[in-house]
């Protein structure tokens, strides 16, 4: 319960609380509008004072940190469980909480301020301990979110659904208490409010994320960096083969590898020897070739036939003197004198030819045996910087076989995370629906006072209907002609005077729920008189507080029960637009 809220900021309004209903009026001058001024009359800025005092971040555009509302605190006297406690905080030092009462019982003890001897905790301390105290939730600061908080209830989630914030558009939907807020957020928070196992709706958001990893990965493989190289399983699968067996293959030659020191001048030596050897083959043709041509030249040699001469000049009748017989014989001899010189010539160069390429062959020979024994050094190894690019192209190798064994050891978990998270989701599905049976009495709870609540406004009762899908629990709220605003805002109205029913009946939550006037925009007057009658009869009751602020044009005058008297429930601090210092602060800033 909120008792009071104060501030030493002489202008602030002082505002105080009893049990049961209460209403906040302000008087809004005529032709006048909530975009006149940031805070108007201050119905909407007090709703931002309950959050800023129940531990809402207070960033740069908070309206506690202007100018105007920096330098001031503000402070309200609430009950923390069992304790009545006095709450300060300012915008000057929004990290910083003062507490005055007993916390003894709390599971993070304050520490002492040595000037003031006030209780002083952090803001985040203030959250956890306000989530363990009104919601039973463990005593961790919501700012270090551990494993064990991932997507679970925090305190700032399940109060925000009993102090809606217009300006966070927390005026939407039933089960939505901000438009930022995510749908898993909603499943696992009205999912504790409602006493349903919330652990289930917070393993159905793992596995959306996982779902969006591997979705992120797969078109990221499809269409980003990894295209050319991300492949199926079966694919990589034969790529990892082809890649370990070489590998492997380099291993094997670097581990036999032998280096040679003088290899490039050996390199160099066969070289020289092969171009040697090549002339030397060359040599030897032109020779062999010479050899056949005085061959066929010592063939041909022949003395001139004379006696063919001698016969051919009697068979013509002519006879030659004696001297020219012994002319011819002369002659002859002469001939087969020069054909002799000239056959001996010839063998004398053929002998000399043959004489060369014996010689040739023999040299031929010697550098052969040498660059064998060259080429076989160098094949048994080679020269160093050889031996560095085979440990440098071994290194690649290996590397790319292990960049495919990643890939394919990605693409099996891509290609095997549908076939898990399917089947991960049927398991949640059966334990959702099991968890609806076991908590059916729970369920029915709610439901029934839903339905009671609805009815009380309207001829046709409403329904609340939660059901286990393969997204996790699903709430509906529902009440005849929900297309109109006004509708949807009193389902807004009976789902969150349900909730604080159910909390405070199972003895917990903050106490106390507070509604902006703007859950009654579009609301007909008659619909207004018994919500408010509703209320208040729920908040007696039950035993919790339900404060709501309206303008005081749209406060109704009948639709009431007999005896009921709605001004008794009026905070005498009133409020108006009209004035410069009629507001809740005392003051206009932009």
């Amino acid at each position: 319960m909120i008792h009071s809220i104060t501030s030493d900021l002489a202008s602030f309004k002082p505002l105080r609380f009893g049990p049961g209903l209460n209403i906040l009026l302000a008087d809004k001058s005529e032709g006048a509008t909530d975009r006149q001024s940031r805070n108007g009359a201050g119905k909407t800025s007090f709703v931002e004072l309950i959050h800023f005092l129940f531990g809402a971040k207070a960033d740069k555009d908070s309206i506690f940190r202007s100018d105007a509302l920096l330098p001031w605190t503000f402070e309200a006297r609430v009950d923390v469980g069992v304790s009545l406690m006095d709450v300060a905080r300012s915008g000057s030092k929004p990290s910083r909480i003062r507490l005055q009462g007993d916390t003894s019982s709390w599971p993070i003890q304050p520490t002492l301020g040595a000037r003031t001897g006030d209780l002083i905790v952090s803001n985040e301390q203030w959250r956890a301990l306000l989530g363990s105290v009104f919601f039973g939730l463990p005593a961790e600061p919501e700012s270090g979110e551990g494993d064990r908080l991932r997507f679970g209830p925090t305190f700032r989630s399940l109060f925000s659904y009993f102090v809606r914030r217009q300006n966070a558009g927390g005026f939407i939907a039933p089960t939505q208490q901000s438009n930022k807020q995510q749908a898993w957020d909603q499943q696992v928070a009205i999912s504790y409010l409602l006493g349903l196992d919330a652990r289930i709706p917070q393993k159905f958001q793992e596995i959306r994320t996982r779902e969006k990893a591997m979705a992120e990965l797969r078109k990221a493989a499809r269409e980003g960096g990894l295209g050319r190289y991300f492949g199926t399983a079966a694919d990589l699968r034969t790529r990892v083969t082809i890649a370990e067996a070489r590998a492997r293959r380099l291993r094997e030659q670097v581990a036999s590898f032998t280096v040679v020191p003088a290899y490039s001048e050996m390199e160099r030596e066969a070289s020289t020897i092969t171009r040697d050897i090549s002339t030397l083959n060359d040599e030897n043709t032109v020779d062999r070739e010479l050899i056949l041509q005085l061959q066929d030249a010592l063939t041909s040699e022949q003395p001139p036939a004379i006696a063919n001469l001698d016969r051919l000049y009697r068979e013509a009748g002519i006879v030659l003197p004696g001297t020219v017989g012994r002319r011819f014989e002369e002659v002859a001899q002469f001939h087969e004198a020069i054909v002799r010189n000239r056959r001996s010539h010839l063998t004398s160069e053929i002998q000399a030819a043959e004489a060369r390429i014996t010689e040739r062959e023999r040299e031929r020979e010697r550098l052969d045996g040498r660059r064998r024994q060259l080429m076989g050094i160098l094949r048994s190894g080679g020269a160093l910087e050889h031996y560095a690019q085979l440990q440098e192209e071994t290194g690649r190798a290996e590397a790319d076989a292990e960049g495919l064994r990643q890939r394919l050891a990605t693409a099996e978990q891509v290609e095997s995370t549908k076939a898990e998270l399917d089947i991960e989701r049927a398991r949640l599905l059966k334990a959702l629906q099991d968890d609806l049976h076991e908590r059916s009495t729970v369920i029915a709870e709610a439901i029934l006072v839903f339905e009671e609540l609805s009815n009380a406004l309207y001829e046709k009762a409403g329904s609340l209907t939660i059901s286990a899908t393969l997204n996790g629990p699903t709430v509906d709220v529902r009440i005849d002609a929900q297309r109109s605003k006004g509708i949807t805002n009193m389902q807004i109205f009976c789902f969150d005077l349900m909730l604080a029913d159910l909390a405070t009946r199972r003895g917990f939550g903050p106490g106390f729920l507070v509604h902006d006037s703007h859950l009654f925009d579009g609301v007909d007057e008659r619909q207004v008189a018994k919500a408010l009658q509703l209320g208040a009869d729920h908040a007696a009751a039950v035993g919790y507080q339900y404060i709501v602020t309206m303008n005081s044009d749209v406060l109704p005058r009948d639709g009431f029960r007999p005896g009921f008297d709605v001004q008794a429930f009026v905070n005498p601090t009133k409020l108006t637009d009209a004035t410069e210092t009629g507001g809740l602060f005392g003051l206009r800033f932009n």
